[in-house]
Order: C-alpha cells, then structure tokens, then sequence
C-alpha cells in the first residue's frame, strides 16, 4: 500500500513489543491506538488479548479508507476490535465523550506533523488517558521529558497533566518508508492534575507569558505579560525564592504552578476558546 497522509509504518517487532509492554496491559483494559495503519500495532494487541482470554477492547482510529478497509479484513474475525474511521482530532474527544469511557490507554505511531495538536486534544480529554505510549520524533520527546534547566513551553504543558519517560530509542529502519528523522517511544503517565477549570487555565495563562520569550529574565517575560510594577514583580518572586533575571527553563512544573497563583496571567485567544467551549 502506498504512503499517505505523512505517515511512516513502524513494523519492527521488537519496538512493537515494547510500546505493548510499556503500556502494562491487565484484565479488562481498553486500548485505543491512533493511527493503526496497516495493524502491526494492532496486532501485537490482539496476541496480548489472546493470552488475556480476549478480556481487552481494542478501539483503532485510521483516517486512511484504504487502510480502514484492509484493516475490517485483517480482523473482521475478532469482535473486541472496532475499527473507527476518520481524523483522530475530531474523533478521540467525541468518542471518549459519547462512550462514557472513564479509563483507557493510548498509543500509536502518529504522523510527526500531528504530534504537538494531537498531545494539545490529549491533555484537554476529560477523562485523561491512564497511560498514553506514542512514537514520535526523538527531538520532540526529548523537548517534552526534559526538566530544569532544560525546561520548554511545551514541556510544562504536558507535564501539568502527564509525566514523561522517553522508553527507547527507534532506528529510522524499523519503518517503512523510513523517516528522516530519529524516533523515540514517549510514555506519558497521568498525574493527579487540579480539577478546577480555573486553576487549569491560570497555569496555562502563566505558561504562555513565562516561556513567551525563553531567551528572556522572569521580570522581563512577567513585566511583559502584565500591569504591575516592576519593584513589585521582584518583591514577589523574591517571595517565591526565585531570582528575577533567572530564565523560564529554570523552572520546575511546581514554581510554575505557584507563580499562576501569585500572578495574574492574562489569558489568550486559545485559553479563551477552551473556557467557553
């Protein structure tokens, strides 16, 4: 089949066998996998379901409808995998809405082009995934598992919600066609975020004025965000025991989370749509 849509299919075994092992399959779990492809992934499920006495349901999303209909046939004879079409941006939030699904895992291998919206859908589902595997660029997981003095907008992000291990490393000839990049299996593993909406937003509002200009002070970046003296930003964060000319990356997810009580961050177009919708 030819490529589409971005997408590089990882059929090495091995890889496959720890992004399963990675997501500790018990009794009874529901696995949903973005972006199955030609159902190499899904396969190795479907082993692991078989030793489970077909315990788990399997929920695969393909946007692909040549893929779709070649994967109703790899598996037409198993009747715990459901084969769901369409955009896995659109679907995953309505399915996990519309189902009452209230604990799953995720994984997959996603067009790398996808990686920062889709980990965006991800982080708003209500319920949050348990556990969600994905193999995406190597440069990017790094970026998302990195911590102080090392630490990124995007990484903050995910981490409010999730903590990050990068499990391995994945040569570019485990796909096919192999991509021009280096790959890394991520696992994100759910934290007990805030259930306030409000404290949710406030955090995101603190992220995106900190990390507005990473190169920049604290004072700087906050003195930017918002109307308040400068004298008594540092009197604050003085409070905080953080130095004023510090850069963002110095950050933990904890002084961040301190900091968007202290201030009042502006939100932003983004944060807004998410508030009213």
């Amino acid at each position: 089949m030819p490529q589409r849509l971005g997408q590089h299919f990882l059929h090495d075994s091995s890889v496959l066998g720890i992004i399963t092992d990675t997501l500790a399959i018990n009794p009874h779990n529901t696995i949903i996998e973005i972006g199955a492809g030609h159902g190499e992934l899904t396969q190795e499920l479907e082993i692991r379901n078989n030793a489970l006495d077909n315990s788990l349901k399997i929920f695969v999303i393909e946007k692909d409808p040549s893929l779709v209909q070649h994967l109703a046939v790899l598996f037409s004879k198993n009747r715990n995998i459901e084969i769901l079409e369409g955009d896995v941006r659109k679907i995953l939030p309505e399915f996990i809405s519309h189902r009452g699904i209230h604990e799953y895992k995720l994984a997959g291998n996603i067009p790398y082009y996808l990686t920062g919206f889709l980990l965006r859908i991800i982080g708003e589902l209500r319920p949050l995934p348990k556990t969600t595997v994905l193999t995406i660029q190597k440069e990017v997981a790094e970026r998302i598992a990195a911590e102080p003095p090392r630490m990124n907008r995007l990484a903050a992000s995910i981490q409010f919600w999730a903590t990050p291990h990068v499990i391995c490393n994945v040569p570019r000839t485990s796909f096919s066609p192999p991509p021009k990049v280096d790959s890394s299996v991520l696992c994100l593993s759910q934290k007990n975020s805030p259930q306030n909406e409000n404290v949710t937003l406030r955090y995101y509002a603190a992220v995106h004025a900190l990390f507005a200009q990473p190169r920049k002070t604290l004072i700087n970046n906050i003195s930017n965000a918002i109307d308040l003296p400068r004298q008594s930003i540092i009197s604050i964060l003085e409070k905080e025991s953080l130095d004023p000319t510090a850069r963002p990356e110095t950050l933990t997810i904890s002084q961040i989370m301190s900091l968007a009580s202290s201030f009042h961050f502006p939100d932003t177009p983004i944060l807004r749509k998410k508030s009213a919708s």
